[in-house]
């Protein structure tokens, strides 16, 4: 699984946050430990009169190991976090795949474990 990666793509992200409960439901963790967490960032535009603009961040923690029992289990292809994404923001395979992906997502994050 070393070369298996998460891409978040910020722009589609509305911070629903099912992507944190389905990871602390699937992992157990106790209360104060994910494996990913959504931050809301509430910012005025500049460019935009005064718009605000709200962005939902996601941030995966040393506790997330990709679902590696999940899947190595064959339960499933793809870690919880991405299968209970609604709003398919995040996108689990091969780190080069994903790099590809990124090329054209100007607001992407990519989660790299190792």
């Amino acid at each position: 699984m070393s070369n298996k990666g998460i891409l978040a793509d910020m722009h589609y992200c509305t911070g629903c946050h099912a992507c944190e409960i389905a990871c602390k439901q699937e992992n157990s963790f106790p209360v104060g430990i994910s494996g990913i967490k959504i931050t809301e960032i509430i910012m005025e535009d500049s460019s935009q009169n005064g718009k605000i603009n709200f962005d939902y961040i996601p941030y995966f923690s040393r506790n997330c190991d990709l679902c590696s029992k999940r899947i190595i289990s064959g339960e499933d292809t793809k870690p919880a976090c991405v299968k209970h994404c609604g709003t398919a923001s995040l996108h689990y395979g091969e780190i080069k795949d994903l790099c590809k992906m990124l090329e054209d997502m100007p607001r992407g994050v990519l989660y790299n474990p190792n």
